[in-house]
């Protein structure tokens, strides 16, 4: 069993200290997550990677969660779900401002349509994601372990409890309906 293993074991009979244990073990491949996933972002992006991970491990571990993880790679797809989220709501904030929520008006400035644009196409994604996840939730979660939680598609498919073929026809069929949803077309 891996330290992270142990450690969320403890966490799990409702040790109050174990959560201190625990960051150190997951920190740098949570903050190698938190970048990944903010490299896919537009430039001009606010939100730094360790205020992505710092704030991701808030929602898993602090304020009482009731979290049960089966194990390490359990945690990374929560953790990766808890930066979509996070990402999300970002994203939702920043389309109400877009659509006047309370705004002032203001000079026109292009970087800040480039992030507006970003967060969109974000919020588009996301949409489509939780269609699919009520056509097929199998395939929305593969591409949330892939896509959200940076694992590479044999890790995904095993953490699914999938062989790889059946992970391939998954991925395809995942792929192929998001382009579908989102106005797409395979290449």
């Amino acid at each position: 069993m891996s330290d992270v293993s142990r450690v969320l074991g403890i966490i799990e009979e409702g040790d109050p200290h174990a959560a201190e244990q625990l960051l150190p073990l997951v920190y740098d491949e949570l903050r190698r997550l938190a970048a990944q996933r903010l490299a896919q972002e537009a430039p001009g992006q606010i939100l730094q990677a360790t205020a992505l991970v710092h704030e991701a491990y808030l929602r898993l571990v602090g304020g009482g969660s009731d979290q049960h993880w089966s194990g390490r790679g359990h945690f990374f797809a929560a953790a990766g779900e808890a930066m979509r989220r996070i990402l999300i709501e970002r994203a939702r904030s920043k389309r109400r401002q877009k659509r006047g929520g309370g705004a002032r008006r203001q000079e026109f400035d292009e970087g800040l349509l480039a992030v507006d644009d970003r967060a969109d196409e974000l919020w588009a994604v996301h949409e489509a994601l939780q269609k699919l996840e009520q056509h097929d939730p199998q395939s929305a979660a593969l591409v949330k372990l892939r896509y959200f939680a940076g694992f590479g598609h044999q890790q995904a498919a095993q953490l699914l409890g999938l062989s790889r073929r059946a992970g391939d026809r998954l991925w395809l069929l995942a792929r192929t309906w998001l382009l579908q949803a989102l106005g797409g077309e395979e290449k």
